[in-house]
């Protein structure tokens, strides 16, 4: 009979939440390097690139992935045969786990969870609560599973209750457009079919916990329904040439995972949650013979590539740029920014938005400026701040043409494809907007030379930092008459596919 002591399973949850917000999981980095050998967009190419040096780096330095550290899911699987030593509940212990993890000195991770959704949203300070899961299961130990799950990713999640006759592929490849490049492929899709709505997404979910095996699945053939499903989704999702970052390119999912369970007769329940480049997830048992431990990978489980920008680049000195000299910036192109940048978004946006229609004074200056969408993880050590990779821009797609049109701002960083929206006002503006990778975090928080708060400090990681810069990578994403790589690029690599699938047949 296994005892369960209360420390190891605080413990645990809080060492496994460190490690996978260091460490990517093996198979993905391998997944990640082999697309980026087959990759023929450049513009895929150079963000895959990132994402590897970047993981590479953090794995080196431990500190984050990505600057959001997710909202911890946890499954768990308690053996009939369990006993408990312990004066909390099991939801007390995993709770506390997650507090320990994300308040550690030596690598504090970012608090993103708030409370009261719909009101204050005020933040709960330390990532908790955790969403968990429970299962009754066969055995005497205890089995947990657990995911930091990135909030761009998982707002692209997607539920429908087909009818019978209806296609799953069909549904799947009219949603992923719709889903953008917020959720940063290449990842993964978790697809959850049948049972209720509730058990679709949850089997979605859990789907993602799986390794990535798809290229063993084509090798072998498919045995069943739902390994057919997985082969035909990864090569009609791939056809769409959406690419990494959204960018245009071969690869837009590195694996399709497919779950099912019996469903009602006039039911089909599909579901489909993405993995982002920030993939984190782990499992461990404990069996009451001690506490876990997490044996580092070897860094050669990293390849050795080195990201480097070409001869053509555009370097800009943001203290000196103006509306004017924007106007030639071509989309695809690769910048490097240095000087002085502001950040803000979602609160911040909303603060200024507000004050603006009270006729108040800003407390920032914006007249030719860029801002920054990021909300940074806090410095450790010597760091002037943590990692600091973009966030979902279309997020500010409602701000942006007040922002442009009263505050005197003239471009804009974030992460993944603009809007209808904010293209409209960009273009009418005669402004830019330029793009980050996601998941390239920690790389890019080594541009950052120096970090102060000048505006709305109460709102914590929302609050408006001005960086000093040198160096940034990003990619002009929409220029100044309103063109959008996010359109032209998937738009270019799926014709250039379709007319591959099209020799071949003939």
């Amino acid at each position: 009979m296994a005892v369960i002591r209360q420390d190891d399973l605080i413990q645990g949850v809080a060492d496994a939440l460190q490690y996978i917000s260091y460490y990517h999981p093996v198979d993905f980095i391998q997944a990640v390097h082999e697309a980026y050998l087959r990759e023929e967009s450049e513009a895929a190419k150079d963000a895959m690139a990132q994402i590897l040096v970047n993981s590479r780096m953090c794995a080196l330095g431990h500190r984050p992935i990505c600057q959001d550290t997710g909202i911890v899911t946890v499954l768990v699987k308690v053996g009939m045969g369990v006993q408990w030593q312990s004066d909390m509940n099991v939801t007390d212990m995993i709770n506390e786990g997650v507090r320990r993890a994300y308040l550690m000195p030596e690598n504090i991770l970012r608090a993103s969870i708030l409370d009261d959704p719909d009101g204050a949203r005020k933040n709960t300070g330390d990532n908790t609560p955790a969403v968990i899961h429970y299962e009754m299961v066969a055995g005497h130990s205890l089995e947990i599973y657990l995911a930091a799950k990135g909030g761009g990713s998982e707002a692209k999640a997607k539920f429908a209750m087909l009818n019978p006759s209806d296609s799953i592929i069909d549904w799947v490849v009219e949603q992923v457009p719709k889903m953008g490049a917020g959720w940063c492929p290449p990842g993964m899709l978790g697809i959850g079919v049948g049972g209720t709505a509730e058990k679709a997404m949850l089997m979605a979910k859990e789907s993602l916990f799986d390794p990535i095996n798809i290229q063993e699945l084509v090798a072998k053939g498919p045995e069943n329904r739902g390994e057919e499903l997985r082969l035909e989704l990864m090569d009609a999702v791939n056809q769409l040439g959406i690419g990494a970052q959204g960018l245009g390119g071969l690869t837009t999912v590195l694996d399709v995972k497919v779950r099912e369970y019996p469903t009602h007769a006039a039911n089909k329940a599909v579901a489909m949650i993405p993995n982002c480049a920030a993939t984190r997830h782990i499992h461990f048992t404990l069996d009451g013979s001690g506490p876990v431990t997490f044996t580092p990978p070897s860094m050669d489980d990293w390849p050795d590539i080195a990201w480097e920008v070409g001869d053509q680049v555009r370097r800009v000195n943001l203290d000196e740029v103006t509306a004017k000299a924007i106007g030639d910036w071509q989309p695809g192109e690769t910048v490097l920014l240095s000087g002085k940048l502001l950040t803000g978004r979602d609160a911040a946006h909303k603060k200024i938005t507000d004050m603006l229609a009270k006729g108040e004074t800003l407390p920032v200056d914006f007249t030719n400026r860029f801002i920054y969408y990021v909300g940074p993880v806090d410095p450790v050590g010597d760091e002037v701040v943590g990692p600091a990779g973009p966030t979902t821009a279309t997020r500010m797609d409602k701000f942006t043409r007040t922002m442009l049109e009263e505050t005197g701002l003239i471009g804009m960083v974030g992460k993944a494809e603009r809007g209808s929206l904010a293209i409209e006002a960009i273009r009418d503006n005669k402004a830019v907007y330029l793009m980050a990778v996601g998941g390239a975090a920690y790389l890019v928080s080594k541009a950052i030379t120096g970090a102060k708060v000048v505006a709305f400090p109460e709102l914590g990681m929302e609050a408006i930092y001005e960086f000093d810069v040198v160096d940034m990578p990003v990619t002009v994403a929409v220029d100044s008459e309103g063109n959008s790589v996010h359109q032209s690029g998937p738009k270019k690599w799926q014709a250039i596919m379709e007319e591959r699938a099209l020799v071949l047949r003939t």
